[in-house]
């Protein structure tokens, strides 16, 4: 399991500490629970602080997840790990919906109320707000671990794909297009396109091979619109056809979709970037081939919170991963700002919002529920659902339990625009506990 961050009582970061050791400060009285994701104890007396470990924060940014590892530099453990799930799909449809519902205000018998787009200019380094939004969320996280461990350094993959590369092997260099990193970029480029699984018979987990989609032998180029991944069998009883001959038509057309993740990643670099070296902290960065030939190399599986603990040049020739438990972090935002609900004509169909809190809760907080007396007797832990009456709603996985009073409630962690969860890997780690639905970050 990850191990557990540890504050002083001026909330300074101390070396992190074995949950044993954490179990037994809690027990002992001498800390206490200051954050439950990650989970973080405080000190209550004062301590001389020992020397501490170097500690290198990690991370693989991604279009949907971005993977996260906190890395002791001198032993090679990886001693925390995350998987960031950006919604900038979500925002992007929101956008576009209320984009339609304005123009169509425009058209109706109203007053009539002119574009502004006209009379706008974009800052420089503009960036689209469903991407701005996962450069946000590594920001954030970012500054959130520094303030929890004594992290000396930065290592970020830069750049995924070089695109402009694959499309013209010519460009420039041609020392290092033969190079190895060259092909790492390639082979991991297709991979990620085809979702490694090969493009003809669907398997996956067996060694896949680079196929020429128009063989070379008709007139087929090395161009990456050319290139698919493909298992030897297949690849063998392919030999001379064309894709369209052999059966699979659709395989061009997959190889020719627009880069879309790709272009994505490279939107943001430079903007996560700068915002990087704004926290002071020496930056270094790698490529996407790299971080491939680091994991290749120790025979590590492909996960985003692994790739992110072989970015850059530092990672330690050994890592160690056996007792990692990711965290799961899904951005969820703080709510939405729409005061009441429209019907199909715009018109409001509900009351206008009330109050966002109610007896120290707020909707989408972690809680946990010991009831005591009625039908309901037993422990929950989940997401609560307030209401001004007082009656709130615990959810626990896919179940809600309905109309339990808030006195019964302790606040575990409040509501921070994620929501938390083990990765199903690790999930067989967590020991059952009886009456008790969903877990707890700080149950160690």
């Amino acid at each position: 399991m990850n191990k557990v961050f540890v504050l002083d009582t001026n909330k300074q970061a101390l070396d992190m500490c074995h949950p044993g050791v954490a179990r037994r400060l809690l027990k002992a009285g001498k800390a206490a629970v200051y954050c439950a994701y990650p989970f973080t104890i405080i000190l209550k007396r004062e301590v001389i602080a020992p020397e501490m470990q170097t500690y290198q924060l990690k991370l693989d940014p991604g279009s949907k997840h971005t993977g996260v590892a906190i890395v002791n530099q001198a032993t090679g453990e990886v001693v925390f790990a995350a998987e960031i799930e950006h919604r900038g799909e979500v925002i992007k449809v929101r956008l576009i919906s209320r984009r339609g519902v304005r123009r169509g205000r425009r058209a109706r018998k109203t007053r009539y109320r002119e574009p502004r787009f006209n009379n706008r200019t974009r800052t420089s380094g503009w960036l689209a707000p469903s991407l701005l939004s996962r450069v946000a969320n590594v920001e954030t996280w970012v500054r959130r671990l520094i303030k929890l461990c004594p992290i000396t350094g930065i290592s970020l993959e830069l750049v995924k794909f070089d695109t402009q590369l694959m499309q013209n092997a010519e460009i420039n260099g041609v020392e290092y297009q033969q190079g190895t990193l060259a092909g790492y970029e390639l082979r991991e480029h297709l991979l990620e396109k085809f979702q490694r699984k090969c493009a003809y018979c669907g398997k996956s987990g067996l060694p896949l091979q680079i196929e020429h989609i128009v063989p070379r032998s008709r007139g087929g180029t090395n161009n990456v619109t050319n290139l698919t991944i493909a298992c030897e069998k297949c690849n063998q009883k392919k030999g001379s056809k064309t894709a369209s001959e052999f059966g699979y038509p659709k395989v061009q057309a997959q190889a020719r979709l627009p880069l879309k993740d790709a272009a994505a990643v490279n939107t943001t670099r430079w903007a996560l970037y700068n915002r990087l070296k704004a926290t002071g902290l020496p930056v270094e960065t790698g490529s996407g081939g790299l971080t491939k030939f680091n994991r290749t190399l120790q025979g590590l599986p492909k996960t985003h919170w692994i790739d992110a603990a072989c970015v850059g040049s530092s990672t330690p020739s050994k890592l160690d991963i056996r007792k990692v438990n990711p965290l799961q972090i899904k951005a969820t935002g703080h709510g939405c700002r729409q005061m009441c609900l429209m019907d199909k004509f715009g018109f409001p169909r509900t009351k206008a919002k009330a109050g966002k809190k109610f007896f120290g809760f707020a909707t989408g907080d972690m809680v946990k529920a010991l009831v005591t007396s009625g039908k309901k007797i037993g422990i929950y832990t989940g997401k609560v659902a307030v209401r001004a009456s007082g009656s709130f709603n615990i959810t626990c996985g896919k179940t809600t339990i309905q109309g339990i009073n808030h006195k019964y409630f302790t606040l575990l962690h409040s509501c921070d625009g994620y929501s938390y969860s083990l990765l199903a890997q690790s999930k067989t780690a967590i020991p059952p506990t009886p009456k008790v639905v969903g877990f707890l970050a700080g149950d160690l």
